[in-house]
């Protein structure tokens, strides 16, 4: 009830108002059943904007913290991400990180919107960062297809360690959906996987137009951190480029 409420009602009509979004494509999301919403992640407004202008409800995983925050404020932060279809996942260890895959595969099972980044946080920079195949684990385990989806803007909306958000033009476009069925059985097969998340990110980088950086987005945060605390870290050779083939555990940020 919140979500409706919330994105025709109180938040929505005014994301509208003060952000125009251009909206391309929507037709590529089935209009019932399981399907992954595989997005490129620029900033915290892409689960804003992504699900907006669709009319099915769109389930996002969020980080634990936006659950188990103490006080008042921590106790309203739950009921509102709670309310807006997110659900908490706990990326502290690898058998929390298989609860949070399996709740995932359980939702779209049970016919639902899966929103999730395959980079797994958002981009530092503004460029496509290689995908975590957790994306892919889902795929598979489910069986549903992946719409590819490009937010463009939202990192001038609502920049990296900003708490404004600024009225900017947004542009979403919506991929025709990626089948993964010639795949079925090999779940759990790591070149499968990093295949399957190679596709994906790359049908991303086409339909987004972004630089593709073949590096975790997490690692370029950390090397960018780093540089600026003047501390020396060993980096491998990385490769950038824009027509590449590209991997999630596909966490929101």
């Amino acid at each position: 009830m919140l979500y409706w409420l919330m994105k025709y009602v109180f938040l929505g009509p005014l994301l509208r108002l003060c952000w125009p979004t251009k909206v391309v494509g929507a037709e590529n999301v089935p209009a019932s059943g399981g399907v992954i919403l595989a997005g490129n992640h620029l900033a915290v407004a892409d689960s804003f904007f992504m699900p907006l202008h669709l009319r099915r409800m769109v389930v996002f995983p969020a980080k634990q913290e936006y659950f188990t925050s103490p006080g008042l404020s921590g106790k309203l932060k739950k009921w509102f991400f709670s309310g807006i279809g997110q659900f908490p996942i706990d990326r502290s260890s690898s058998s929390a990180a298989q609860a949070a895959l399996d709740t995932s595969v359980r939702v779209l099972n049970e016919g639902h919107v899966l929103g999730i980044y395959p980079e797994g946080t958002r981009s530092p920079d503004g460029r496509l960062y290689k995908g975590k195949t957790g994306v892919a684990h889902i795929a598979l385990e489910s069986g549903c297809p992946v719409v590819p989806v490009a937010v463009i803007g939202t990192d001038r909306v609502n920049p990296i360690g900003s708490r404004m958000w600024w009225p900017r033009k947004l542009e979403v476009r919506f991929g025709k959906p990626l089948d993964f069925s010639r795949y079925d059985g090999l779940t759990g097969d790591r070149f499968v996987e990093r295949s399957i998340t190679d596709e994906i990110m790359y049908a991303l980088m086409e339909l987004s137009g972004q630089e593709y950086v073949d590096m975790y987005a997490a690692r370029a945060k950390e090397l960018a951190e780093a540089q600026s605390a003047d501390t020396t870290v060993g980096v491998p050779a990385q490769t950038t480029v824009n027509d590449s083939t590209a991997r999630t555990d596909s966490r929101a940020s």
